[in-house]
């Protein structure tokens, strides 16, 4: 799984121009492969029986006496395989069409085959060490796809941005795997879960703690959010991998992978990770209200869906199922909308203001239908795949955490406000475009993945959820009570959450619908503006951490300048200066060196005659 795309990368970027007609070819044959892998690995798998799920695979010694080299493959890891290599497989087909007329497309295919590499590394690695490789390989290949297009200055600093930010949750799941190396002498997953038992609460919570940093670096949970919209910048199909099947979904994998250090009596770091993906889940909502971006609207989506699902792995065993449910149907409806987007910024001459569009749907057909389907999905639409997902997360948050299940309740119909203004400003109302745009359908090459990615968003989630399928599945690698959770079809929070949606897609029809929309964006109120600046995180972050880094760098350039330079200048300028003057008494008279050596044995003998009287 992980060899194929990986050589393919190393092919395109070695081979160079060589491969620039057939390049993009062996990237989709490469990733494709992977995917026939991980389908091969799941049907072998499953033939084992469930307490005989996980299959060590040794490579080979890696750091001696600490840790080697090896993969796990159990229901976890291969649940996330097939998602990073099925929906990644259709991101790269699209990309054939929509990358068609980029002079550098070959490179672009690389660096996706790198990002599918990386990524299952992370997630089939059966230790921290192999994870982190992984981990740091997506944030390369992120950087590399989010600055694609490097001559754009904002698609540079972007890049830049969302690697720096990534650093600061990097250095907690570095310090997070220095502490349990040193607690528990190991950083395999199989041997921690013995070791565990008896360990110090305080110990554990300070690893969970750091350990959400991590996830919360990777899945711009915040405080580290302020990367994911402005990642925005790279060409469509990186958002759809990096918001859909990869980048964004590792925080989650770490924090369900991890559940031994966020689960034993009298942590705090399980209500931490539950905290956290509320605050973002709302956040996120909030931030997609206001984006008239088609592109930033979606990221403020994914911010808000990540934060259901860090909510769901905040619960334990009995929310992991549908944490990891909603993971999988939202890989397939978000890169739906993401690869739709790009269909409609394909054929309105890259534009992404949705107060240029109106009335697309007459225009392109397939691209509506599908985009309208994910769209259905995200809000929770009955029987199809986010109903079950986020709405199992929201019912066994209401069970366990009841004020934090609420506000999911509310973010739900949030989520059916901004997904609806989306759909009617796009596709609906009276056409607002530039004279010179012409939309137009775009070719089988983009729309055949829409149409697949379609399919997932109407019925996976009744199947993993429904009988507890999901959960039963992954119950050998997560734990888990005998008895799957009942999802309740007409319960409380359910009810309550189809209510708020119904009345978010009604308040969007009467202002975006209905009514007419300004092509140019009003001022709006003071809510408005915050959202419109993603809640000035930036003006936040800028105002704790970088003003005053630039002053500490300042005063450390002063202290090295005046004080470790001038300490050093200055003993160097005495010792000139007192050379330069001693140097004089150096006359090449052989009398003036005479009287220099009797008026200093005369001192001398003074010296001694003195000593002696005392």
């Amino acid at each position: 799984m992980i060899a194929f795309p990986l050589v393919g990368a190393l092919i395109l970027l070695v081979s160079g121009r060589l491969t620039n007609r057939w390049g993009h070819l062996l990237g989709v044959a490469m990733s494709l492969a992977s995917f026939v892998v991980a389908v091969l690995a799941f049907f072998e798998l499953i033939g084992f029986g469930e307490e005989e799920r996980r299959r060590a695979v040794h490579l080979y010694e890696f750091i001696p006496g600490m840790v080697d080299m090896g993969l796990l493959i159990d229901p976890l890891s291969i649940s996330f395989a097939l998602l990073i290599t099925g929906v990644g497989s259709l991101i790269h087909i699209y990309s054939v069409g929509y990358m068609a007329h980029d002079e550098h497309r070959r490179r672009f295919f690389a660096y996706l085959n790198l990002f599918v590499a990386a990524m299952l590394l992370l997630v089939l690695a059966d230790n921290y060490v192999g994870l982190f490789i992984g981990w740091e390989g997506v944030g390369l290949a992120s950087y590399l796809l989010i600055g694609f297009w490097q001559f754009k200055p904002s698609a540079a600093v972007a890049a830049k941005k969302a690697f720096v930010v990534n650093r600061v949750g990097d250095f907690g799941l570095l310090v997070g795997m220095f502490v349990i190396w040193t607690s528990f002498g190991t950083l395999a997953f199989k041997d921690l879960g013995a070791q565990l038992n008896g360990a110090e609460s305080g110990t554990t919570l300070a690893i969970g703690l750091l350990l959400l940093l991590g996830a919360c670096g990777k899945s711009a949970q915040l405080p580290l959010q302020s990367w994911l919209l402005d990642a925005m910048e790279g060409p469509t199909p990186v958002s759809a991998l990096i918001h859909a099947a990869t980048m964004v979904t590792a925080g989650v994998y770490l924090v369900v992978r991890s559940g031994a250090f966020f689960f034993p009596e009298g942590s705090g770091a399980a209500l931490a990770v539950t905290i956290v993906g509320t605050a973002t889940l709302l956040a996120g909502a909030i931030i997609g209200c206001a984006k008239d971006d088609i592109k930033k609207g979606l990221a403020g989506s994914t911010m808000s869906q990540i934060g259901y699902m860090m909510l769901g792995a905040g619960l334990g065993p009995a929310g992991y199922a549908f944490a990891i449910g909603h993971l999988i149907t939202h890989g397939f409806f978000k890169a739906d909308m993401f690869l739709g987007a790009g269909s409609v910024m394909h054929g309105m001459n890259d534009e992404v203001d949705m107060r240029k569009y109106g009335g697309l749907r007459k225009f392109m057909p397939v691209t509506f239908v599908t985009f309208f389907i994910g769209y259905l999905a995200i809000i929770g639409f009955p029987l199809l795949s986010g109903y079950f997902t986020k709405d199992g997360i929201i019912e066994t948050a209401v069970h366990h955490q009841p004020i934090l299940g609420w506000l999911a309740v509310l973010g739900a119909g949030i989520t059916g406000f901004y997904m609806s203004r989306m759909v009617f400003m796009t596709f609906f109302g009276e056409k607002r475009w530039a004279d010179d745009a012409h939309p137009h359908e775009s070719p089988l090459v983009m729309t055949i993945p829409l149409m697949i990615l379609s399919l997932g968003a109407l019925g996976l989630g009744a199947w993993l959820v429904l009988g507890g399928t999901l959960y039963t599945f992954l119950r050998p690698a997560v734990g888990g009570e005998a008895t799957a959770p009942h999802f309740e079809f007409a319960s409380t929070p359910g009810l309550a959450t189809l209510a708020l949606v119904a009345v978010g897609v009604v308040i969007a029809w009467m202002r975006y619908g209905r009514a007419e929309v300004p092509s140019v964006q009003p001022r709006g109120s003071f809510l408005t503006t915050f959202a419109r600046r993603d809640l000035y995180g930036d003006a936040l972050n800028e105002s704790l951490f970088m003003r005053p880094g630039q002053w500490l760098t300042r005063l450390a350039v002063f202290f090295d300048n005046r004080g470790v330079d001038g300490l050093v200048n200055g003993l160097a300028a005495g010792i000139g200066g007192s050379s330069g003057r001693l140097r004089r008494i150096q006359t090449g008279f052989a009398r003036t060196y005479a009287l220099s050596i009797l008026i200093g044995a005369a001192l001398l003998t003074g010296a001694l005659l003195l000593v002696g009287n005392i």
